[in-house]
C-alpha cells in the first residue's frame, strides 16, 4: 500500500505488520548522576596500593570529630567506608590524602522506568545507542500537567490516546478537503486523507490510502504507558490537543497559521478561545521553498505566548534552508536518524537543523517508494486500520522527520511538566545543550546531535 505525499506533509509509508526487537537495557550510567541521593555518611574509597588504611582513618575521623569504620572490600577493591555521623568535608579530605586514589558518594540509584506495554520492546528508539535515553527519563518526569498540540491530520478514536487527550480544533475551512460535510468546527476527526484518482491532488499525484499520520505522530508524543496495551510515548502522562489542517490532498498555510495561534492560546476570529492552550506544538508537515511572512508571524506569536514549535526539517535529502517551516526562525527543526544512528537517506540537513531524533528507515534509499524490507526498523506508533475512512485501532511503524519530530516534542513536553516556567528560546537551549553525539555520521549537519531525553530532564 503505498500512501500520499502531501505537498504539505512529510509521510513516509509503511505497511506490513511489525517485527518485534529485543528490549534493550538502559546505560546504568544515566541513573548514576551526581544528583542521585547519597547514601548518609558512606562513601566508596580506593585506597593506594600499600597504603595504611587504618592510620588514615584514624588521622581524619579525629580531624573530623567523628568514627570513620571500614565496611567492606568491594569487587572493585575499593572500600566502603561510614562516619557514624554527618561530617561536611570528610569528602572532600579523603579525595584529597596521597593515600587515595579516589573518594566519591556511595548513592541510591532506582529501578529505570520500563513500560508494561506489549509492543514496548519493539520500540528501539527509545532505548537503543540511537534512541533518546527515554527509560531513564521517565524515573524523573513523564510529562504529567504538559500539553502538546499536534498540528495535523487530526485524531481517531485509539485505546492508547484517548485518555491523553484534550479538545482540539478543526481548521480546515474548504469542506470538500475536510471531507467533514463542513469547514471549520469543533470536530478534529481525522476523516481520511485518500485519494481515489491519478491527478486529484495535481499533477503527477497517485491514487493512494490514508495515512492516518496525526495518530501515528500523536503515538510517538503520548500514548499512554503501563496500561497494558500497545505502545509507550515520549511523555505519557502527557495530553495530546488534535489541531486538524491536512485533509484531502493535504493543507493551506492561512489554515495552518490560524492553527498555529490557536494552538498557543491566541485570538483567532470566528474560533472559540483554546480552553487548554499548548505550550508545545508538533509541526510533522512543511513544503518547499522561504519560510513566508504569514509563517513566521503565526509562529513568532506562539513563541511570544511561551509555545515552543517543534517542526520536521523534510524528508528531501537535501539542504532544509530550502524547506519551510524548517527554514523559519524560532522553531526547533528536527532531522531524522536511522537505527544505527546514521543521518537517514531521506532526512534534510544543515544549519537549519537544531537537532536529531530517531525517524528510522524501513527500506533503503534504492528501494521503491512503498517496499518494506526491514520494518523493525521503523518507528513504532499508534495508527487506524481503514485503507480510506477510519477503521479499528491498530500500531504499525513510520520513517520519516515526520516522527523524529514528535521524540523533540515529547523531551520538551518531559522537560516542561518538571520545570513550567521556562521559555520557548530555554526549551531549546536545554534540548540542545544536553544532546549526545550521534552514535553514527551526519557529514552535513544534524544540529546539536542526537535529543537526549535523560540528561534534558535531569
Amino acid at each position: 500500500m503505498e500512501r500520499k505525499r502531501y505537498a504539505a506533509a512529510f509521510v513516509a509509508a509503511t505497511t506490513a505488520a511489525v517485527g518485534l526487537a529485543q528490549p534493550a537495557t538502559a546505560a546504568p550510567a544515566a541513573a548514576a548522576a551526581t544528583g542521585d541521593a547519597a547514601v548518609a555518611n558512606q562513601y566508596i574509597v580506593k585506597f593506594k596500593d600499600g597504603a595504611d588504611r587504618g592510620d588514615v582513618l584514624r588521622r581524619l575521623g579525629t580531624r573530623f570529630g567523628a568514627r570513620l569504620s571500614d565496611a567492606r572490600e568491594l569487587g572493585t577493591g575499593a572500600r566502603v567506608i561510614r562516619a557514624d555521623r554527618r561530617t561536611a568535608g570528610l569528602l572532600q579530605a579523603l579525595a584529597a590524602s596521597d593515600k587515595v586514589e579516589y573518594a566519591e558518594p556511595d548513592v541510591m540509584l532506582q529501578a529505570l522506568a520500563v513500560p508494561n506495554d506489549p509492543e514496548y520492546p519493539a520500540q528501539w528508539h527509545y532505548s537503543e545507542p540511537a534512541g533518546i535515553n527515554g527509560p531513564a527519563a521517565w524515573d524523573v518526569a513523564k510529562g504529567s500537567g504538559a500539553v502538546v498540540a499536534v498540528i495535523d491530520t487530526g485524531r481517531t478514536a485509539h485505546p492508547d490516546l484517548d485518555a491523553n487527550t484534550v479538545a482540539g480544533y478543526d481548521f480546515i475551512s474548504n469542506a470538500t478537503n475536510a471531507r467533514d460535510g463542513n469547514g471549520r468546527d469543533s470536530d478534529p476527526q481525522d476523516e481520511g486523507d485518500w485519494n481515489a484518482t491519478a491527478g486529484e491532488c495535481g499533477a503527477g499525484s497517485q491514487p493512494t490510502d490514508s495515512s492516518w499520520h496525526g495518530t501515528h505522530v500523536a503515538g510517538t508524543v503520548a500514548a499512554v504507558s503501563d496500561n497494558g496495551v500497545g505502545v509507550a510515548g515520549v511523555a505519557p502522562q502527557a495530553t495530546v490537543q488534535h489541531v486538524r489542517v491536512l485533509g484531502k490532498c493535504g493543507g493551506s498555510l492561512s489554515d495552518i497559521a490560524d492553527a498555529v495561534v490557536w494552538a498557543a492560546g491566541g485570538r483567532v476570529p470566528g474560533v472559540p478561545a483554546n480552553a487548554t492552550p499548548a505550550r508545545v506544538i508538533n509541526m510533522s508537515l512543511g513544503g518547499s521553498g522561504r519560510c513566508t511572512r504569514a509563517y513566521q508571524s503565526a509562529i513568532n506569536t506562539a513563541v511570544r505566548r511561551g509555545t515552543t514549535v517543534v517542526v520536521a526539517a523534510g524528508n528531501s535529502n537535501a539542504d532544509a534552508s530550502g524547506f519551510n517551516p524548517a527554514n523559519c526562525a524560532n522553531v526547533v527543526s528536527v532531522s531524522a536518524l536511522n537505527r544505527e544512528g546514521n543521518r537517514a537517506f531521506y532526512s534534510n540537513f544543515g544549519p537549519s537543523v537544531d537537532i536529531a531524533a530517531p525517524g528510522g528507515e524501513v527500506r533503503r534509499a534504492t528501494d521503491a517508494p512503498g517496499t518494506r524490507t526491514t520494518p523493525e526498523n521503523g518507528v513504532l506508533s499508534t495508527i487506524n486500520a481503514g485503507a480510506t475512512t477510519p477503521g479499528a485501532p491498530a500500531y504499525t511503524t513510520y520513517m520519516g522527520t515526520s516522527m523524529a519530530a514528535p521524540h523533540v516534542a515529547g523531551v520538551a513536553a518531559l522537560l516542561l511538566s518538571r520545570t513550567p516556567g521556562l521559555t520557548p528560546a530555554q526549551v531549546e537551549a536545554a534540548v540542545k545543550d544536553n544532546a549526545r553525539p550521534i552514535p553514527g555520521t551526519c557529514a552535513e549537519g544534524c544540529g546539536a546531535g542526537l535529543v537526549d531525553a535523560a540528561a534534558t530532564v535531569q
